[in-house]
């Protein structure tokens, strides 16, 4: 689902928000299984616009998240020839399990529109172990036009621990694409017990 450039997660492809400043759109991503939007910046106005988000979109279940369960939910940037400064993600998260900590968000690079590859930063924000929606802050991370990358979640803890739940809705194989500068959320995303190794997921539950 998507709102104004700001950009909100909240659930992964089946389940999964940027945005950007100065010169650069500012976009909002959600996906959904993991629930999220994004509020980014275009690189020309100076105005932050919230791209994509499927935070309004109804959960179907969530996604556990770990040390040993990695979470990656696939996006693609718009057109904007100048790229886009990405200023925050929100993602809608479940009551978490146990007692997990250390949750972590970062964006990673997708080389050859293929598995995660590099992190290119990662943003901060709080402790979603009681649930909700919640906001995490970029610093200086531009993204390119056209390009594909993740929002990937962990944790420090396993999830025998605990896990923390990133909500995640139902993409029945559609590929959700914005009106205007359009940015897509994949109906796919990319699940690792590592952080290194990663199984793709298609046509299912998206964060």
């Amino acid at each position: 689902m998507t709102q104004r450039c700001s950009s909100k997660l909240g659930h992964p492809a089946s389940k999964n928000h940027l945005e950007m400043k100065t010169n650069m759109k500012k976009i909002t991503f959600i996906a959904i299984v993991l629930i999220a939007e994004l509020l980014v910046t275009q690189i020309a106005p100076a105005q932050g616009i919230v791209y994509m988000s499927n935070l309004g979109q109804t959960p179907v279940g969530s996604g556990a998240v770990g040390n040993n369960s990695w979470i990656a939910q696939v996006f693609i940037t718009g057109t904007n020839s100048s790229g886009y400064s990405l200023n925050w993600i929100q993602l809608l998260m479940a009551t978490a399990s146990g007692n997990p900590n250390g949750f972590s968000i970062s964006l990673y690079s997708n080389p050859g529109n293929g598995t995660p590859g590099s992190n290119l930063g990662n943003l901060v924000g709080p402790d979603p172990i009681a649930g909700g929606t919640f906001t995490y802050e970029a610093s200086g991370l531009l993204l390119l036009p056209s390009t594909y990358y993740s929002v990937v979640v962990t944790s420090a803890s396993l999830t025998a621990q605990g896990a923390y739940q990133w909500s995640a809705v139902d993409s029945f194989g559609q590929i959700t694409t914005t009106p205007g500068d359009p940015w897509s959320l994949l109906d796919a995303y990319y699940g690792s017990a590592n952080g290194s190794d990663w199984t793709f997921h298609g046509r299912g539950n998206v964060f």
